[in-house]
C-alpha cells in the first residue's frame, strides 16, 4: 500500500497567476514555484514555494463574479482566523487575506499548508486501501463532524450566521440560485424543490456551527496514522455557518455514495470502496455520538442532494456561457440529472 502526500501539478492553461505581483504582496521573499492541486470544481487552489516554506493559495474559479453569494474568499480566511481563535486546531493557519483585485484579478487568501494525504475519488480506489483501514477512516470523518457540531458556538461564531429560519432560507436561496443558472428543463429538479417546500421542518433550537462541505477530500490524513487519530485538517471554511446540524449531516450524506449507486455518483467520492460505512451506518453513528434525534435525517439527505446539484448545474451553466473551457464541465448535466433522479427515487422509497 502506497500512501502518498497530496502533490500540486503544472497550473492549467487558463487559470496562471501573477506571480511577481502575488510575491510582492504577500512580502515574505522570492516566490520559488507555482503548481496546482488537481481535484475540485469549484475553487482553485494552488501550492506556493517560497523559499522552503509551503502556502496554499484560494482563489475563485474564473468566471466566478456571475454567481451572486458564492466563492466568497473573505468569508473562508475569516472562518479559519475565527476557528483559531476559539481554539480549534485542525484546520490551515491563515496568512494573508486579498480583496484588491488589482493583484489577481479576484480576491483570495493564503494559508499554511498542512502536509499529509487527501484521498481523492478519481485516484484513492488505486491506494489498495483495506476494508478495515476503509472503515476506520469513514468512522473518523463522522466523528470529527459530531466534535464540529460540539464545539461551543461563542458570540465571536453566531456572527457567521442567522440561526432563525435557516433551513427555510438555505431551501429558497438555493431553489433562487437553481432558476438563475438552469440551461435545461429538468422535471426532477423542479420535484425537489416543491417537496423541500412542502415538506419545511419545524424550527430546531438546536444551532451548532456548520461545515456544510464535508466530505473525504475536505480533510487530510496522516499517511502514518490511518486508523488510530487520522484526521489533521478540515478544509474548504466558504460555506461555514451556524445552523441547525442536520443541514451539515444530510450534506455529507449526500456525498455518500455506496457499492451500487451510479457512475456519475461514484466519480465524486470513495465511499462506495469496501470497508466504508453505509449511508445509515453514518447516520445511526452520527446519532449514537451525538445523541441527536435523525428520525427525519431524509429531509435533509434529498436537501444536499438538490444542493448539489445545483452546485453543479451552476459550473455547468458557467461552462455553457463561455465563462471557463475547462472541458471537465462538458457533461456535468448528468450529473444534474442524477442526483436530482436518486432524490426523487429517495422521497418515494424513504431510504436513504
Amino acid at each position: 500500500m502506497d500512501v502518498k502526500q497530496d502533490s500540486a501539478r503544472p497550473v492549467r492553461a487558463g487559470e496562471e497567476l501573477n506571480v511577481p505581483a502575488l510575491a510582492t504582496y504577500l512580502g515574505l521573499g522570492p516566490i520559488t514555484s507555482v503548481s496546482q492541486f488537481p481535484g475540485g470544481y469549484s475553487n482553485l487552489t494552488y501550492l506556493i514555494m517560497i523559499d522552503e516554506c509551503e502556502y496554499v493559495l484560494r482563489r475563485p474559479p474564473v468566471g466566478a463574479k456571475a454567481i451572486k453569494g458564492g466563492h466568497d474568499m473573505g468569508r473562508e480566511f475569516r472562518v479559519l482566523s475565527l476557528l483559531r481563535d476559539v481554539g480549534y486546531g485542525k484546520i490551515p493557519a491563515p496568512v494573508a487575506y486579498c480583496e484588491d483585485e488589482s493583484v489577481l484579478g479576484c480576491p483570495f487568501y493564503v494559508m499554511e499548508r498542512v502536509p499529509g494525504v487527501i484521498l481523492r475519488a478519481q485516484s484513492a480506489p488505486k491506494l489498495g486501501l483495506p476494508a478495515a483501514t476503509m472503515h476506520a477512516l469513514s468512522t473518523a470523518l463522522v466523528d470529527t463532524l459530531v466534535a464540529l457540531h460540539a464545539l461551543p458556538v461563542q458570540p465571536s461564531l453566531i456572527q457567521l450566521g442567522k440561526p432563525d429560519g435557516y433551513v427555510q432560507r438555505q431551501i429558497e436561496g438555493w431553489h433562487k440560485r437553481y432558476l438563475a443558472s438552469q440551461t435545461d428543463e429538468i422535471a426532477a429538479m423542479t420535484e425537489l424543490a416543491r417537496y423541500l417546500i412542502d415538506n419545511l421542518p419545524s424550527q430546531n433550537s438546536d444551532v451548532t456551527l456548520l461545515h456544510n462541505d464535508f466530505k473525504y477530500d475536505n480533510v487530510v490524513l496522516n499517511p502514518d496514522d490511518l486508523t488510530g487519530d487520522p484526521i489533521r485538517a478540515v478544509l474548504d471554511w466558504e460555506m461555514c455557518t451556524v445552523g441547525d446540524p442536520l443541514m451539515d449531516v444530510g450534506t455529507s450524506l449526500s456525498y455518500w455514495a455506496e457499492a451500487a449507486d451510479d457512475p456519475f455518483r461514484k466519480s465524486f467520492n470513495l465511499t462506495w470502496l469496501p470497508g466504508n460505512l453505509t449511508r445509515r451506518e453514518f447516520a445511526d453513528r452520527y446519532a449514537e455520538q451525538s445523541v441527536r434525534d435523525l428520525s427525519h435525517i431524509l429531509y435533509y439527505y434529498v436537501f444536499g442532494l438538490f444542493k448539489n446539484a445545483v452546485v453543479i448545474q451552476q459550473i455547468y451553466g458557467r461552462y455553457k456561457q463561455g465563462l471557463t473551457n475547462d472541458e471537465r464541465f462538458a457533461g456535468l448535466l448528468t450529473g444534474v440529472q442524477a442526483l436530482s433522479t436518486v432524490g426523487v427515487k429517495a422521497v418515494e422509497t424513504g431510504r436513504l
